[in-house]
């Protein structure tokens, strides 16, 4: 039974999740120390409530496509998951309020967009890549809200994981039965967007140029390749390969922005969680 709960959960997925905060909290400058452990938690909370609703949505259409899932196995009540994923939505914002203000408010905008995205926005394939662009551009946002000032200058960072994600996520819809050219075309080309962006933020760090270029270079290596497969031959398993990638290689998106804004030792710290994570993958399943 612990097995299937933890399927259920999609630890890896929930571990990308830490890193967003952690970057967050390298653009508010590491301060108000004493905030973090409640803006990890929460970010934990809503990561896990929202792939647990997911499933809960799901689970008429996984009998047919993904019948090994929990769900649709038997092995989790419909009703139990229900109630875990809306407990840990709640227990998210709650978590964050402990933090701050701005935090709470972050954290409930995330909580409403994850249960937007899985009763409604998952359906519709433009609705669906800016309503994930956009839980994990507050997700990034929640981090900063550590320092609410900090806001005020730096929201405009969370574009990137808001296009990156975006790009994934229209590359996603072809996991089962395949995808197109175009949107695999429009994927790859946004996420090369983003990754520009993310290269002139690190290129500007000044003395810490160097650590967050190199992570730039990576994350370029791990993702750019399997999404210019998959606008080859967008087959399930071309997509699945991607976008797996994708998920996983968000934390060096993050590692770059905490290495640009706090250097290479705090990156090393948000590139720990990703090799967490890539343990955890092999483990239980990301999509």
């Amino acid at each position: 039974m612990l097995r299937a709960y933890l399927e259920l959960l999609r630890p890896a997925n929930v571990t990308t999740a830490l890193a967003d905060v952690l970057a967050g909290f390298a653009v508010a400058g590491l301060s108000n120390r004493a905030a973090l452990p409640g803006l990890l938690v929460s970010t934990a909370c809503l990561y896990a409530g929202g792939v647990v609703l997911n499933d809960v949505f799901d689970r008429e259409l996984d009998r047919v496509e993904r019948p090994e899932r929990p769900i649709p196995s038997g092995r989790v009540i419909v009703t139990h998951a229900g109630l875990l994923g809306a407990g840990l939505l709640g227990a998210g914002v709650v978590a964050a309020a402990q933090a701050t203000g701005q935090a709470a408010t972050i954290a409930m905008g995330i909580a409403a967009l994850v249960l937007f995205y899985d009763a409604v926005g998952k359906r519709h394939s433009v609705v669906a890549p800016i309503n994930m662009g956009l839980c994990r551009a507050l997700n990034l946002l929640l981090g900063i809200a550590a320092v609410p000032a900090a806001l005020t200058f730096a929201w405009p960072l969370a574009v990137i994981p808001f296009v990156y994600i975006s790009a994934v996520t229209t590359l996603s819809r072809g996991e089962v039965h395949g995808g197109k050219r175009g949107p695999a075309m429009f994927a790859l080309i946004s996420l090369t967007l983003a990754w520009l962006a993310l290269l002139l933020i690190a290129l500007r760090s000044g003395s810490r140029a160097v650590p967050a270029v190199v992570l730039a270079v990576a994350l370029a290596w791990r993702v750019l390749p399997p999404f210019w497969r998959a606008w080859q031959t967008p087959s399930p398993v071309a997509i699945r390969s991607a976008v797996k990638r994708g998920v996983l290689s968000l934390v060096l998106v993050d590692a770059t922005i905490g290495a640009a804004f706090a250097g290479p030792a705090y990156a090393a710290i948000i590139l720990a969680t990703g090799l967490v994570a890539a343990w955890l993958a092999g483990l239980f399943a990301v999509t």
